[in-house]
């Protein structure tokens, strides 16, 4: 027996923390026992049942699992190998990461980067997997370090918060979009104060949430070279707008939204491009190109700062917090 968080239907609550029998876990040539998972904002609303993102039932969620491969049907993945699975449909279409054991098809496992642990690949998941992905978006638009300020939209959160640290590796000013300060510009409580800190966000490279969530003008004034968004919404809009001519706008969430309310004049009259990032199905080159910038930038004790570890069984609590804005950084899931 293993024990997983699932939910039956759509319509229970929430999901329920129980055993399940082995036998049970979907179809795929590797199975993995579970070291670490994560809780990205996708599994914070999947847990609690805040948003559709299972697409069939019954689900197990989680949509990361970093762990040893205990049965195999594959050459590339032997018994004993250290792996992870990102997405892939994981908690969505396929059992996912929160649970002490996963079966998965060969070709949805990567590898760790060397030299690196489980812990510290569960600390980025897919939300820093995704993180990569925009920055390597705005690389190779290309957008230098001199071409201006980066805004990047939801900095107390995981992909904002691995793009801060992955632009600061390369050199780029980064302007931070969070609603954890207040009027004046101050973090709201010692753990975002130092969030912000290791982040390298001074209070001049902070500004509320607020000043972008509301509808605005189609065009407003040129502030920054580059955007990563996980916002969505009207945030994305004003972003747009607000971006430098021949800019991009690399977009990866939709927190305050799925809408779009904006205009074409920041596309035809300002040359900006908006890129879509979609982190489920990339290629495994993809995933090797973002996981290596991910190693290089970020050392094994890199993350620390940022991390909130529990148990499984703890998971749903956290993630209410996390859907309540009351952490910074990631929360890794021991499931061993």
């Amino acid at each position: 027996m293993i024990n997983a968080w699932i939910s039956d239907t759509a319509q229970a609550e929430e999901a329920q923390f129980r055993s399940l029998d082995e036998a049970s876990l979907p179809p795929g040539e590797v199975r993995i026992k579970v070291l670490y998972s994560c809780l990205n904002y996708k599994d914070a609303l999947a847990l609690t049942h805040t948003a559709p993102i299972a697409r069939t039932y019954p689900m197990v969620h989680g949509i990361d699992a970093v762990g040893q491969v205990i049965e195999s049907q594959s050459d590339l993945w032997p018994v004993g190998t250290l792996c992870q699975v990102n997405d892939w449909g994981l908690g969505e279409t396929h059992w996912g990461g929160l649970s002490e054991q996963v079966r998965v098809p060969a070709n949805w496992v990567s590898p760790l980067p060397e030299g690196r642990s489980a812990r510290w690949a569960a600390a980025l998941g897919t939300a820093g997997y995704t993180a990569a992905l925009c920055v390597m978006a705005l690389l190779d638009h290309p957008v230098r370090p001199g071409d201006g300020p980066v805004l990047v939209t939801g900095v107390s959160g995981g992909v904002g918060s691995v793009s801060c640290l992955l632009l600061k590796h390369l050199g780029y000013e980064v302007v931070g979009l969070t609603g954890s300060i207040d009027a004046t510009g101050a973090p709201v409580s010692e753990s975002a104060a130092a969030h912000f800190a290791r982040l390298g966000l001074a209070s001049t490279h902070l500004i509320h949430r607020d000043s972008l969530s509301r509808p605005g003008k189609p065009l407003q004034k040129e502030q920054f070279a580059a955007v990563v968004d996980s916002v969505g919404s009207h945030t994305l809009a004003n972003a747009c707008a607000q971006t430098q001519y021949g800019g991009v706008v690399a977009a990866c969430g939709l927190a305050q939204g799925m809408d779009f309310s904006a205009s074409v004049a920041p596309f035809i009259l300002r040359g900006i491009t908006l890129r879509g990032i979609n982190c489920v199905y990339r290629s495994h080159e993809e995933r090797a190109r973002a996981w290596g910038m991910l190693a290089e930038a970020l050392g094994e004790y890199d993350l620390d700062f940022m991390i909130k570890e529990v148990r499984l069984p703890q998971a749903l609590d956290s993630a209410r917090l996390v859907l309540s804005n009351q952490l910074q950084g990631r929360v890794v899931v021991n499931c061993a």
